[in-house]
């Protein structure tokens, strides 16, 4: 008898380690903060002096802080294109900032694979809160179908310069803020948006989830809740006023309104912004789920000049030459920290060159999904876990921008050539500068060197492939973002 209990132990405690076994394997949940136009040098932890950035911060203190990291573009909707597409500007679907009246810009298609749908296919529940900008309402580039589960913010770019819109989208049904009816401002939208971002958490926080939180701060136009205001208000001295847009029937439908303080303004919104992230990963530590969370903090381009906002003021783009729609340093060059308790080493930095593009098979990487062939990232989970042997390089980064003339820009190691004016100019002069010893672009050295220069040029005419909806000509881009 005790032979066969034996016997039906064992048996029991063979069927129980196989169904271990098959169990499916858990992996982080992943938030990814995208701030919007926030330049290089706005963060503490980038040289910050003017504004203070504790809890962003402490993001870096207590994980991993790129130095050579670039956004997918030098605006918006084609920075997230890359973004969720894993291709750069010459491949990615969309590649500029067009509109579709009355609201949205030009849809990812529905043969599109996002790096939302990779997410859910690795068994995510996917949020995305914030500025969406990749397709109309109910079009075939709305969040919903392009892989999230659930959407809550502005879906239009040019409604999004508003902080108190007249409505914002939840799901597929617009949400009217009545409180802002006329000429009321009785509802700050990212509060709004914070505040679903925080309960999405709270929802999802026995199951893996991906927090997509495209705030929209700082991005012009320059306004920030009271409270915040306060904290700044005299502080930099006599202000310039901002005269804008407040009067009309282009009342918020996209002119920046009127800012008296727009120093004060500018720098209330990046503590607001730094205060929402505080309170994100309070959230994850009172749930008791911040040690599984991989968080990623990063920005959309380089820093805006619009609305008021002084960018040299606060040294927003540090030692880097250029701004939003620029092609030099300053325009796509952006922070990113990376916080995974357990697996990247607290208050470690990489000088890894990397950009928006690497996102996608970095993620597909690490919840064991295969990324699709055509897309142009290089995963950068090597660097996360201190493996720098194991990490695979670029040989280039490329990148192109529709508007002012045409720009074109590429890195292949420390070389990073610029060409302004390609579309006025098929001949236009290329700018060569040597990153390693010049990053604030001053000396064009193409001059000296011409084999550099014809490698460069090889890669302008091989990295993009023509696309029948964006067409590289100038003009074809309405809005400003």
């Amino acid at each position: 008898m005790k032979k066969y209990h034996l016997l039906l132990l064992l048996a029991l405690t063979g069927c129980y380690a196989g169904t271990i076994e098959k169990e499916a394997p858990t992996y982080p949940n992943i938030v990814y903060i995208i701030a919007d136009d926030l330049g290089y040098g706005d963060l503490g932890a980038y040289g910050q002096e003017k504004i203070s950035t504790p809890h962003i911060d402490k993001l870096a203190e207590e994980g991993m802080l790129f130095t050579q990291h670039y956004s997918g573009s030098t605006v918006c909707a084609p920075s997230r294109s890359v973004l969720m597409t894993g291709q750069h500007t010459g491949h990615t679907a969309v590649r500029g900032n067009r509109e579709v009246r009355p609201e949205g810009q030009y849809p990812l298609a529905d043969s599109v694979f996002t790096l939302a749908e990779l997410l859910k296919k690795a068994g995510y529940v996917t949020g995305a809160f914030g500025k969406w900008g990749l397709g109309y309402p109910s079009s075939e580039g709305d969040p919903l179908a392009q892989g999230f589960d659930t959407f809550f913010g502005y879906n239009c770019q040019r409604f999004g310069h508003h902080y108190y819109p007249r409505h914002l989208w939840h799901d597929r049904d617009s949400v009217v803020l009545h409180k802002n009816s006329g000429k009321n401002k009785g509802k700050y939208a990212p509060t709004s948006i914070h505040e679903q971002t925080l309960k999405f958490i709270e929802e999802n926080k026995d199951q893996p989830f991906f927090l997509y939180r495209p705030t929209v701060i700082p991005h012009a136009e320059l306004a920030a809740p009271k409270e915040n205001m306060d904290k700044y208000k005299g502080k930099f001295g006599a202000e310039t006023p901002y005269a804008g847009y407040d009067e009309g029937t282009d009342y918020r439908n996209g002119p920046y309104e009127s800012q008296p303080e727009p120093r004060a303004a500018f720098a209330a919104m990046v503590d607001l912004l730094d205060q929402q992230v505080g309170e994100v990963m309070d959230k994850l530590e009172e749930l008791g789920i911040d040690d599984r969370t991989l968080v990623i903090f990063t920005s959309d381009n380089g820093p805006h000049r619009e609305g008021g906002a002084d960018p040299d003021f606060f040294d927003s783009n540090g030692p880097l030459r250029g701004y939003k729609r620029d092609l030099y340093e300053g325009g796509i060059r952006v922070p990113m920290i990376v916080r995974w308790p357990g697996q990247v080493s607290p208050g470690s930095k990489s000088g890894h060159i990397s950009a928006f593009w690497d996102v996608f098979p970095t993620l597909a990487e690490l919840t064991g999904q295969a990324s699709p062939a055509y897309i142009d990232g290089i995963s950068f989970l090597p660097t996360l876990l201190g493996k720098p042997s194991e990490q695979k390089q670029h040989k280039y980064l490329y990148w192109e921008f529709h508007e002012r003339g045409g720009r074109i820009a590429a890195r292949m190691g420390n070389w990073k050539a610029v060409k302004y004016n390609v579309l006025r100019d098929p001949n236009a002069p290329m700018e060569l500068y040597n990153l390693a010893s010049d990053e604030a672009e001053q000396n064009n050295v193409a001059g000296m060197n011409p084999s550099v220069v014809l490698a460069m040029e090889e890669i302008f005419s091989s990295a993009r492939i023509p696309s029948p909806v964006f067409t590289f000509q100038e003009g074809t881009y309405l809005d400003s973002n």
